[in-house]
């Protein structure tokens, strides 16, 4: 009998079992982009996530065409770059604002950006960071190309190429800047926003067209998550960097930080309309060489229901 009633159990709970549904999500390991370490606590059960976490945008995004991804993170930068090249990605939330800056040696003789005439300057390619360094080096007179070398160095290598010399500056995000002054041997030069145009937007989330057919409830599950994670990360500034502190950043460097960073999800019209200037800078720049279609790239559904759920 006792058997017969484990087996019944067994049975009952075999059809929960079965929705039982894990989401995987790409994130980085910074303050600005934590928000997915969050959403378990904010998923409707039998939903779960597993978070991974990368370095760069592009292999969140191969891993997101591949199918091992159902949620990535991405410059919006490189989404328009991605739209661009026809590849079937949808943005359906910010991520963050803000967060970029460009840093010298603290000893270092060039005080303006001009003075980077000459000089290695590092930066991510494909990242909003590399937009706004050309961006900021044309506002200065400078040509990218001609008038300084350009270096291709990864996110997270960016400070450690700076101590040792091997470039006279960085523009990246934080707390990267933030590190490279509280450890002696940077300096923030310039914060590289410039007007209303393309103001402080940042990171996004993209999801492919085929999860959005397929799947439209995981893919506002998921947003509700990131819109909730992210409201209570903004309005608990001690658990946001708390958290942040266990990715290997000390604290204070992230209490510096976070006066450059803003946690988001929202994509209103002003966000629809600053992503649109920036794909215009970029193609004057010459990353890209047309605009994508903004109505296939940005699908605010999911953000809008759920501002109605949050209110």
């Amino acid at each position: 009998m006792r058997l017969l009633t484990a087996l019944l159990l067994l049975l009952a709970l075999l059809p929960g079992l079965a929705a039982a549904e894990t989401l995987r999500v790409g994130t980085w390991k910074t303050a600005q982009t934590i928000q997915p370490f969050f959403y378990q606590e904010f998923l409707p059960a039998p939903l779960s996530a597993e978070v991974f976490a990368f370095t760069n945008p592009v292999d969140q995004k191969t891993a997101l065409l591949a199918g091992s991804l159902d949620l990535a993170g991405t410059t919006l930068a490189h989404a328009i770059h991605s739209a661009v090249l026809g590849q079937p990605v949808v943005l359906v939330a910010a991520l963050c604002h803000k967060c970029s800056a460009l840093v010298v040696g603290r000893d270092s003789p060039i005080r303006a950006i001009a003075d980077l005439r000459g000089r290695r300057v590092g930066y991510a390619p494909g990242t909003m960071h590399e937009i706004l360094l050309r961006e900021t080096l044309l506002r200065a007179g400078l040509d990218a190309e001609r008038d300084l070398t350009l270096v291709r160095v990864d996110f997270f290598d960016m400070g450690t190429a700076l101590a040792r010399g091997s470039i006279d500056g960085f523009l990246s995000g934080e707390p990267l800047p933030s590190l490279a002054v509280a450890r002696g041997y940077g300096r923030i030069l310039a914060y590289p926003y410039f007007d209303e145009s393309v103001g402080t937007i940042n990171g996004g989330l993209l999801v492919t067209r085929a999860t959005i057919a397929n799947h439209p409830d995981r893919v506002q599950a998921l947003v509700t998550a990131h819109a909730r994670a992210t409201e209570a990360l903004s309005r608990d500034r001690d658990r946001w960097l708390g958290r942040a502190a266990d990715f290997g950043t000390p604290r204070p460097v992230l209490e510096q930080a976070a006066t450059n960073m803003e946690l988001g999800w929202r994509m209103d019209d002003t966000f629809v309309r600053q992503l649109k200037q920036l794909g215009e800078r970029m193609q004057r720049l010459g990353l890209i060489d047309r605009q994508p279609d903004y109505d296939q790239l940005v699908d605010r559904r999911f953000v809008d229901h759920a501002s109605r759920e949050l209110r």
